[in-house]
């Protein structure tokens, strides 16, 4: 890989997690100009039109661990997709899927877990294909998605996922098509800077192998290996990877109830409207600097 500048001795020496440093680090800004030269060549759009701030780059470099080549190809994906998938990304106002989130289909839980990785939560039966697509159900994940990846924490370990297969039916699957199957792939493998640390099934009848076996085929092997599935004895099996004081009390932990984890997160996406509308208008957009993603978190990174 050509570089466009050279690294003092100090940079190269340091041997210590790149993930943990700030934003701000002598140590982190030659991955930051070097990314945002070569993406000046290679992004999508003009880059006059283009966000080429720190705090907006830096995603894609923890998401990659400071490899500027996967980095760069992160950064690319993610625009053509956000660009190329206007169902799906062109309205992340809450309103357009308020109706799910009242009905306390999504979460994320208020405690990380023993690794540091945010936690969702998605509850398959209180989605009604009647009232909702399978791409608004994708937007609800994209808007947390969105959400979350603001978090420093987040950026540096990831998230894991908790599916609640119960309710899944033959309406359900007939929504989930080839077509969405291989974006939902992309989006988690290489499409959004987020590590996918995790990804927990429960509940799941026997009918939704099929479907799964359609998604699954798209992951890559290192996603792959990281899909657990839990069937109905979920509640002693989770405990392995969850500590028990950040789980609902109905998966088996003494949190709060899923309902208020789920009651919480949608009064968090309902503040974070304007946000939201301005990822809307330009996905590359940088968060203004009094955003706290995080409400428990506002006073403490």
């Amino acid at each position: 890989m050509n570089k466009t500048f050279d690294m003092s001795e100090e940079e190269t020496d340091y041997e210590g997690d790149l993930n943990s440093l700030p934003d701000d680090s002598n140590v982190v800004k030659p991955y930051l100009l070097e990314l945002r030269q070569r993406a000046q060549k290679d992004i999508i759009e003009p880059y006059d039109s283009f966000n080429w701030s720190d705090s907006f780059l830096i995603k894609f470099l923890r998401a990659r661990d400071f490899d500027v080549e996967q980095s760069l190809k992160l950064l690319v994906n993610y625009q053509r997709w956000r660009k190329e998938c206007p169902e799906i990304s062109a309205n992340l106002h809450p309103s357009s899927v308020l109706g799910l989130l009242k009905n306390n289909y999504h979460g994320v839980l208020q405690g990380r877990d023993h690794s540091g990785s945010r936690v969702l939560i998605y509850r398959i039966g209180q989605w009604n294909p009647k009232d909702f697509t399978a791409y608004q159900v994708f937007r609800v994940s994209l808007i947390t998605s969105e959400l979350i990846v603001q978090e420093t924490e987040t950026q540096r370990n990831g998230l894991k996922a908790i599916f609640d297969m119960k309710g899944w039916g033959f309406s359900h699957a007939f929504q989930v098509t080839p077509s969405l199957a291989k974006r939902i792939s992309s989006v988690l493998t290489d499409s959004f800077p987020l590590k996918v640390r995790g990804i927990h099934l429960i509940n799941e009848p026997i009918f939704f192998r099929p479907v799964f076996t359609m998604i699954r085929a798209f992951l890559p092997e290192k996603i792959k290996k990281r899909i657990h599935m839990h069937g109905s004895t979920f509640k002693e099996t989770l405990r392995f990877f969850f500590s028990e004081d950040i789980l609902p009390q109905e998966y088996g932990g003494s949190g709060p109830t899923i309902e208020e984890v789920c009651q919480k997160w949608t009064c968090h996406i309902l503040q974070s409207e304007e946000l939201l509308t301005q990822l809307s208008i330009y996905p590359a957009e940088m968060v203004t600097p009094d955003f706290h993603p995080d409400p428990e978190s506002a006073h403490s990174s």
